[in-house]
């Protein structure tokens, strides 16, 4: 179709401007080489663990235990931690002297002995040029000597009043050199007690047998022993010594049954006689004591003593009393007791 003449001048512009266009690009731009596609890397996204089902059994994850070197577990102490002990310190002992004197054996004919028995000595030392054998009292003294050869034997005569045991010492020397051994010999038990539950000592001697009088006090009581002619007081105030004893020096033919002039009060008396003269005469054992609570009792009973254990001579004293209890006055005052049988 042909263009009209409106139409040719526009076309031209148009064809102008692109020419330019193309012109002006060809002039500037650069030319594009492609490049090889790049390679997909792999990329890993945390995903949520799936929670176990309602039937799924759980598996439980142990922490080992620290093992001794028994194989169990190490215990934790209760009281806390564990002391360390402290190091052990040597402690630097003197030698033997190679020269002193050695006792080989010192021994007796018996295991034990009675008391009066005798016994013999038997004994034997080596590098030793003289002994001596010495007899222990109670408290350790050494009270008999006898001078002896290294080796030998001694007969030795034990005391009928000696109880629990004998002991002795064999002293061996050379020149300033000493050595010493002890030798301990039991005694047997000769007698028994009159009475049950019994002592564990030994009494000093058989019971024996007397008349005993006794009367009650308001703070105490009197007993007159006639075989040791010694009267007895014992108070029950708390007051120090528990009891004290006295000589007997009553004579009726010179000395009053009683004090006529003092009347005591009912229920109480006066005690008369052997317990008076001792009342009246001592202002200490009167206050202690107070009145009489009743009138005197004469009985028939024993007296016992234990043997001298401690070597100081003080014995332990039992006596019968009037109501079937015995009474034990223990040494020097200190207390007395009441001993009901069984």
């Amino acid at each position: 179709m042909p263009l009209t003449r409106f139409q040719t001048p526009v076309l031209l512009m148009i064809g102008l401007l692109l020419a330019g266009l193309m012109t002006g690009c060809g002039a500037t731009a650069r030319q594009v080489l492609p490049t090889d596609r790049p390679t997909a890397t792999a990329t890993f996204t945390a995903t949520t663990t799936r929670i176990p089902g309602p039937n799924t059994t759980p598996t439980v994850s142990t922490t080992p235990l620290f093992l001794t070197a028994t194989g169990g577990p190490s215990p934790t102490s209760i009281f806390g931690a564990t002391s360390t002990p402290a190091p052990v310190t040597l402690t630097a002992t003197l030698s033997v002297n190679p020269n002193a004197p050695v006792v080989e054996f010192f021994t007796s004919d018996v295991l034990y002995a009675a008391p009066g028995d005798a016994i013999t000595l038997r004994w034997s030392a080596r590098r030793a040029t003289s002994a001596t054998i010495y007899r222990l009292d109670k408290d350790g003294t050494r009270n008999q000597v006898w001078n002896v050869p290294p080796d030998g034997s001694l007969q030795v005569q034990t005391r009928r009043s000696e109880r629990g045991e004998v002991d002795f010492v064999l002293n061996v020397a050379n020149g300033v050199l000493t050595t010493e051994q002890t030798l301990t010999i039991p005694l047997t038990c000769p007698d028994t007690w009159f009475f049950q539950p019994s002592p564990l000592d030994c009494p000093a001697a058989p019971a024996q047998p007397t008349l005993l009088i006794e009367e009650p006090f308001e703070r105490g009581r009197m007993v007159y022993i006639q075989s040791t002619n010694r009267v007895y007081v014992l108070f029950n105030d708390g007051s120090s010594p528990a009891w004290i004893s006295f000589e007997n020096r009553y004579d009726p033919a010179i000395h009053p049954e009683l004090e006529e002039s003092f009347v005591p009060p009912p229920p109480f008396v006066q005690p008369i006689r052997i317990l008076g003269f001792v009342w009246r005469g001592n202002d200490v054992v009167r206050n202690r004591l107070g009145l009489g609570l009743d009138a005197q009792f004469e009985y028939e009973g024993f007296t016992q003593s234990a043997g001298n254990t401690g070597g100081d001579g003080a014995t332990s004293l039992y006596m019968n009393s009037v109501d079937g209890t015995v009474l034990q006055l223990l040494p020097g005052g200190t207390a007395w007791q009441i001993i009901t049988p069984p």
